[in-house]
């Protein structure tokens, strides 16, 4: 596309859930908890658990078959493949490794990315980078998470928050005009802030404690940072793309709390029709949320080709993000 204006094309959505669900009522069986405690503060009713024949790997597989059927395009014709995790199959090699195997391709490169639950606004800002570098032409991005493996089901603060799921989008090299108009991603921005790290973490790892370790959490501090964030990156996002607010078709964010996406629809003034929400079936799936939400809205209509879509996370570290494409 030499001398052409490169966007990054959203053509395929897809994504997989472990087969067990686990209610409300199943977690009260396990800490002292009940439905309405767990509605209340989180706007959570369900979320899917992964048994042992079902890994952060096999789901992320599962939804990027999903996501090339539904882009019309096979294996071969990816040359890019990028898994946000943070609950790998392995230490090492990378997950996107053995998924890239998994799915017979044999040629260009597969990593994974770290940046917590906003894993797969960073994966797609990388994606873009490399597309637009002329690097790749087609990537399949993934976010994908068994965090059931890494909480702690005797803290009711937290166990009752996660679930498990993966989520892909197939991204590929298309000419636009270099205006709103175009299809494809239209302005990227991720930012990190290490000095908040204690706040959401797990307490283990190969180099300290040669353990998997627990997901830790000080609720509140995570909250307030949230929804300022949030909702500044949100802004910045849309204004660097040359738009306005009420210009955006759908908000598709990182389900991590019903208060917090109320919190930031307030600030900003978003209708709540206009958020795609799937929290209450899926609770907090981490990097997989977004994409997870994404096909959701999809596959029922509401999401249609044209449409403009702002994705926006915050996770650990602190790492936030948003990606505004028209779809």
């Amino acid at each position: 596309m030499s001398g052409e204006f490169v966007r990054t094309v959203i053509e395929g959505i897809g994504s997989a859930l472990p087969k067990r669900i686990m209610t409300n009522a199943d977690i009260s069986k396990i800490v002292d908890t009940s439905d309405e405690w767990i509605v209340e503060r989180t706007g959570i009713r369900a979320r899917h658990i992964a048994d042992e024949t079902e890994t952060t790997r096999s789901l992320a597989v599962d939804a990027a078959r999903k996501a090339l059927s539904h882009a019309g395009l096979g294996a071969s014709d990816i040359d890019l493949i990028i898994v946000a995790t943070s609950t790998p199959d392995r230490t090492f090699p990378a997950t996107a490794t053995q998924v890239q195997a998994d799915l017979g391709m044999t040629c260009g490169a597969a990593f994974d990315v770290q940046a917590v639950c906003s894993g797969f606004v960073y994966g797609l800002t990388i994606a873009d980078n490399f597309i637009r570098g002329g690097q790749a032409q087609c990537a399949l991005v993934i976010g994908s998470e068994t965090f059931s493996r890494i909480l702690d089901w005797n803290d009711r603060t937290t166990c009752v928050l996660f679930g498990d799921g993966a989520g892909a989008a197939v991204v590929r090299a298309q000419a636009g005009q270099g205006n709103t108009a175009d299809r494809g991603i239209l302005g990227c921005h991720i930012h990190s802030d290490g000095r908040y790290s204690d706040k959401l973490y797990v307490d283990g790892g190969p180099s300290t404690t040669k353990t998997v370790g627990h997901l830790r959490m000080e609720g509140r501090e995570v909250f307030k940072h949230a929804v300022n964030n949030i909702a500044s990156v949100m802004q910045e996002t849309i204004t660097g793309a040359g738009l306005m607010l009420l210009d955006i078709d759908w908000f598709v964010p990182h389900q991590a709390n019903r208060r917090i996406l109320e919190g930031t629809a307030r600030k900003l003034g978003i209708p709540e029709e206009r958020i795609v929400i799937t929290l209450d079936r899926h609770g907090n799936t981490s990097a997989a949320s977004i994409p997870l939400a994404f096909d959701a809205a999809v596959s029922d209509g509401r999401i249609k080709r044209g449409d403009l879509v702002l994705m926006e996370a915050m996770g650990g570290g602190f790492t936030w993000g948003a990606v505004l494409a028209r779809f």
